[in-house]
């Protein structure tokens, strides 16, 4: 949100010459302690910006000041029209806003390049992904509580206090990762798992992690097993949707013989009930017996 809130800041004092923190405020809801702190990074950035007390002052840029778009080359000016795009795809909302700016200025039309949709089929973003966006850019903590899960039917609710660091999308998941106050070390937290999530007003400072572990023992992490399966021809659109072609060998009767790494839990086992009839766990025998087991207690239940 700070980089959309500067740049939207630069352009209205480019148009209106002078304007009040109090009117900048009301504008972008945020507080006018939290204006001021951006006309500190603008300055910082080179930009001239100062501000005037009394009756009819303000904060305004020097009177000669032009934000000279001729320092970025026509083809630099594509790239961060194209960059832009592409992180538009991740629905953050503030992203699209300073595309349409930037191409006004620039007065290109960024090419509709690239589509990406990181959600489920019907299912809804709970809006965790732009807060802690906003999180980690303005150096926020973040407080949520979290469930942890331990066993096969138990869950853990504990508050945490998290200095974001960066999103993550693996595995068809969202994480969080960040300095967690409480554990003192790196951890890694699905979104799904987060609740009642709240952006703080205390900001962080930038942190020295190399004296830290950073294994990144993550609170949702389970051990990786190595599956080989055999999965029947019917399912060839499936096996080539879904996995690597270099992982996939293709057997004589036409069936597909699958290696692949993947972490232990429940998600897994679902997956591969999902493929019914057309699939067999080959290995390891641990999985081959909890599979039979599910699927004796599914039949029970249709019996």
């Amino acid at each position: 949100m700070q980089i959309y809130r500067l740049f939207e800041i630069v352009y209205i004092l480019l148009q209106q010459k002078i304007i009040t923190a109090k009117a900048l405020a009301e504008r972008f809801a945020v507080s006018q302690r939290t204006i001021y702190r951006d006309i500190d990074v603008l300055g910082l950035a080179g930009i001239p910006v100062y501000t005037e007390k009394g009756k009819g002052g303000g904060i305004s840029l020097l009177p000669d000041f032009v934000l000279n778009k001729s320092i970025l080359s026509e083809q630099e000016q594509t790239e961060i029209l194209t960059a832009l795009q592409g992180l538009s795809t991740v629905k953050t909302g503030e992203t699209g806003k300073v595309l349409e700016r930037l191409s006004t200025f620039f007065n290109k039309t960024a090419a509709d390049w690239l589509n990406v949709d990181f959600s489920k089929w019907g299912y809804e973003n709970n809006g965790y992904f732009s807060d802690f966006k906003t999180a980690i850019l303005e150096h926020r903590i973040a407080e949520f509580d979290y469930y942890s899960t331990y066993g096969k039917k138990t869950r853990e609710k504990t508050r945490r206090r998290v200095e974001p660091i960066q999103l993550c999308f693996k595995s068809n998941m969202w994480y969080i990762r960040g300095f967690c106050l409480s554990r003192q070390n790196i951890r890694t937290f699905k979104l799904t798992r987060i609740e009642n999530l709240h952006i703080t007003d205390e900001h962080f400072p930038e942190r020295d992690l190399s004296p830290i572990s950073r294994s990144d023992s993550g609170e949702h992490q389970t051990p990786e097993v190595i599956f080989k399966l055999r999965i029947d021809p019917e399912m060839i659109h499936r096996v080539y949707d879904e996995f690597d072609a270099n992982i996939v060998k293709k057997q004589k009767d036409s069936s597909f013989i699958v290696t692949i790494s993947w972490a232990e839990d429940d998600w897994v086992y679902g997956r591969i009930l999902s493929y019914g009839e057309y699939i067999e766990v080959l290995e390891p025998e641990h999985i081959r017996e909890i599979i039979k087991k599910k699927t004796l207690k599914i039949n029970k239940k249709y019996s």
